[in-house]
């Protein structure tokens, strides 16, 4: 068994050591040996709001700003409150929410903690 770990962002297991450093093979992505699973920990859990204020899981926003929803004629308003996030870890978008107009993932510069 092998005890190299998958990749963290395309989670494929076709990863090799290179020096310090693992390498995915399929999506190029590299990491470091050392201390991999305690440097995750640390950056995923520290999400901002606009106002610098640090997200957890269940916080209550709100908005600061109208979004468009890509792909339909959506539109989120500001002030519109979101009672409980989910902090999503990669991508681009690091909150995931519910509501009344669906599930969405947003980023956390256009949200202000309640």
């Amino acid at each position: 068994m092998s005890t190299i770990p998958a990749c963290p962002q395309c989670t494929l297991e076709n990863v090799y050591q290179d020096r310090d450093n693992y390498v995915c093979a399929d999506c190029g992505y590299e990491w470091p040996i050392a201390g991999d699973a305690s440097a995750d920990d640390s950056t995923a859990a520290v999400v901002k709001d606009a106002n610098g204020n640090v997200l957890a899981n269940g916080d209550a926003v709100v908005l600061i700003k109208d979004l468009k929803v890509k792909g339909s004629s959506i539109t989120l308003k500001v002030g519109s409150k979101v009672k409980s996030i989910r902090l999503v870890a990669g991508g681009d978008h690091e909150v995931d929410c519910k509501m009344d107009a669906g599930s969405f993932m947003l980023k956390a510069c256009f949200l202000r903690k309640v």
